[in-house]
């Protein structure tokens, strides 16, 4: 966790502050209990009185440059903490935005937002805390044991039995609490995963009768938890109990031993009080470290977490040196690529050219690899083997930003920022003009219903699109990737959702801009049927033709189709086939 340790840049000083002016605090704290027994020996058995008031007010001053001191180490240490998290929230999303589409995959989303919010959390609470009583709680502990035992050595000796006794006790009772700490949060994940599925899933469980089946799966969850939780609350009740005992009985032992020792005009009443009030402080702040082990060990889980999320590797560094002389604008060149913990490779072999200007199709059975296909080409993965070229230079050797400006992609599922119209088109193109928004619009064939929202541009879109339809979605997705005017456009099964008249419409309306290429990923003919070449993808390997030629020799090709149109259709005799 080495790599955290620059994060805190800017607040080295804030964190020797803090400890110190909670080192200035204890050591306050441990004169108070002498002046006590000052007050007692001298003030209140003499009956002085101003000797009493005189030696009030110097615990009244302790008591508020205490306060002082404790104030301002809670400030320089939340501050300490605030802005470590804070540069290291930073480091974390800027690290997830360059982040390889294998590395999501490996992470996952859901663990990736964890890492920004409660391990964040944990961490902050984590490093509060340690600026403010990893030294302190140690610090007053073997302070008030020395200033015991100069107190009195012999009456001191129950501070030597109480001592470690408390420390085996709350430590002891710690280790066996964490790893049930840690199954409570395991069996917590548990029980809201299937609260969770039970109420997205309700329409689903009432049309096929599984209530009975949801509510008797979440009870056992549920019953485990609370088993879990029982146990650790029996072991966590055991601490005040045993440590109440413990301190009691040294208490005890000490007024024995002090009365013995006062009778015998060794020490004074006074001094009895004062190795009272050391037992007392040593007995808070061992529960105070042990509290804080607690969370440390938590926070420390939590900071491995984000340490191993920093540590990931670049993947996407650009590659300089891999060229291509071909006069096709894009060249796949053997491609293979297998996912991390796949025993197969989604695509094998692939090879195949693209001159410019020409739109590509491609096709396959469910989990063909079409969307692996298109995502190698747009450079989120790299390819196992093999490479791919655009105009002349491999992909792994453009930047992020670099090819991010001559591939438009609309994505399979259309993903729709919290906003209005006009901010979701901007991704795209930020310098884009009205027009230009409002022609990409038009032929994806959106326009007409986001003129009629009221403010049309600058109409509302809830998150993920909530206002929207699939369709609708679908079509502002391709709008989206219209309004960035790249080279390349890839349209990743935009059109599921779509009327065969508006998917008409709208590749008509694509045909007519000017790109390099246009990949359309489909499970529809179609869809891609004009196209100058379709890419038939099947268990990972490739063939390519136009529609007519595949439906003569791809049995897979004829078999999509057939299943889509009748041999009447005029769709079907458009592929070159007699009606």
């Amino acid at each position: 966790m080495r790599n955290l340790l620059p994060y805190f840049r800017g607040q080295r000083l804030k964190c020797v502050l803090a400890p110190l002016f909670k080192m200035l605090e204890a050591t306050l704290e441990l004169i108070v209990p002498l002046i006590v027994a000052d007050i007692i020996d001298n003030g209140i058995a003499s009956g002085d009185k101003n000797y009493i008031i005189s030696r009030c007010l110097q615990l009244i001053v302790l008591g508020f440059a205490g306060l002082v001191f404790s104030v301002t180490a809670q400030y320089f240490s939340a501050r300490a903490a605030v802005s470590f998290v804070k540069n290291l929230k930073h480091a974390i999303y800027k690290k997830i935005q360059y982040l390889s589409f294998s590395q999501f995959d490996k992470n996952g989303t859901s663990t990736l937002i964890t890492r920004l919010t409660s391990d964040m959390d944990s961490v902050q609470n984590g490093v509060n805390l340690t600026l403010r009583l990893l030294l302190r709680s140690p610090f007053v502990v073997f302070g008030a044991c020395i200033m015991a035992f100069r107190v009195d050595t012999h009456s001191s000796v129950s501070f030597a039995a109480a001592v470690p006794l408390m420390s085996v006790i709350i430590f002891g009772l710690m280790m066996l609490t964490i790893p049930l700490n840690k199954k409570i949060r395991e069996a917590l994940d548990g029980a809201l995963l299937t609260t969770r599925e039970s109420i997205t899933g309700a329409r689903v469980l009432r049309a096929f009768g599984r209530e009975r089946d949801a509510v008797s799966e979440f009870e056992d969850k549920n019953t485990y938890l609370t088993l879990l939780q029982e146990k650790t609350g029996r072991l966590s009740a055991l601490l005040n109990p045993l440590t109440c005992l413990t301190v009691n009985s040294a208490v005890a032992l000490l007024i024995w031993l002090g009365a013995q020792r006062v009778n015998a005009g060794f020490i004074t009443c006074g001094a009895v009080v004062a190795l009272y009030n050391y037992m007392s402080q040593i007995l808070v702040e061992l529960i105070k470290l042990a509290n804080l082990i607690v969370t440390l060990t938590k926070s420390i889980a939590c900071a491995g977490r984000i340490s191993s999320l920093l540590g990931i590797e670049d993947e996407e560094i650009p590659e300089s040196g891999k060229t291509c002389v071909s006069d096709d604008y894009i060249v796949f060149d053997n491609v293979s690529f297998t996912y991390p913990g796949a025993s197969e490779p989604s695509l094998e072999n692939i090879s195949f050219t693209v001159g410019k200007g020409e739109r590509i199709g491609v096709i396959g059975s469910t989990g063909a690899g079409k969307t692996t296909l298109v995502n190698l080409l747009a450079g989120f993965y790299r390819p196992t083997s093999g490479d791919i070229f655009i105009n002349g230079k491999s992909v792994s050797s453009y930047g992020r930003e670099e090819l991010s400006s001559i591939i438009s992609y609309a994505e399979q599922k259309a993903v729709i920022f919290k906003g209005t119209v006009r901010s979701n088109l901007l991704f795209g193109n930020p310098q884009a003009t009205d027009s230009e928004l409002t022609d990409a619009l038009k032929a994806a064939q959106a326009y007409e219903f986001v003129s009629e929202k009221p403010g049309g541009l600058d109409c509302i879109t809830e998150q993920r699109g909530r206002n929207f339809s699939g369709g609708q979605r679908q079509r502002l997705s391709v709008a989206r990737a219209l309004a960035a005017k790249s080279d390349i456009l890839i349209l990743d099964d935009t059109s599921s959702a779509l009327d065969y008249l508006t998917d008409l419409n709208m590749r008509r309306a694509v045909s007519e801009l000017d790109y390099r290429a246009v990949f359309t990923v489909s499970q529809r003919t179609g869809s891609i049927m004009d196209c100058d070449r379709i890419i038939l993808l099947e268990n990972g390997r490739a063939s390519a033709g136009t529609h007519s030629q595949l439906l003569e020799s791809s049995d897979v090709y004829r078999e999509i189709h057939f299943s889509q149109f009748e041999e009447d259709d005029p769709l079907y005799a458009k592929g070159g086939l007699p009606v």
